[in-house]
């Protein structure tokens, strides 16, 4: 199913190396602290598992599919991804999803 308007949420799934946990924290949160300037991210959240504190979900929240697209031409985001490439215990991934509640007029 191809996305069909509205916000554009992208979950990141990563597994950091187990002496690497706190640099890659630091460095996301920059990011994170970067990214919600873009006018075209609602949110940009960093959350760590309590049960496995090596993974990371980075929940980004974009208004469109164009704003996720210049979201990876920032420099912010290239400094984030080659600071912490070193970091990761394997390839992060991702999964798009699409809101269906609450409706796109109540996020701001």
């Amino acid at each position: 199913m191809a996305h069909t308007g509205g916000m554009l949420i992208v979950h990141v799934f990563v597994h950091v190396k187990a002496d690497r946990v706190e640099e890659f924290a630091a460095a996301s949160a920059e990011n994170a602290r970067n990214s919600i300037r873009e006018p075209g991210i609602s949110r940009f959240d960093v959350i760590r598992s309590i049960d496995d504190p090596t993974r990371f979900v980075l929940v980004e929240v974009y208004r469109t599919p164009e704003a996720a697209a210049a979201h990876k031409e920032t420099a912010h985001y290239a400094t984030w991804r080659d600071t912490v490439a070193d970091m990761m215990a394997e390839p992060r991934s991702s999964q798009k999803y699409t809101q269906v509640f609450p409706e796109a007029v109540f996020l701001v």
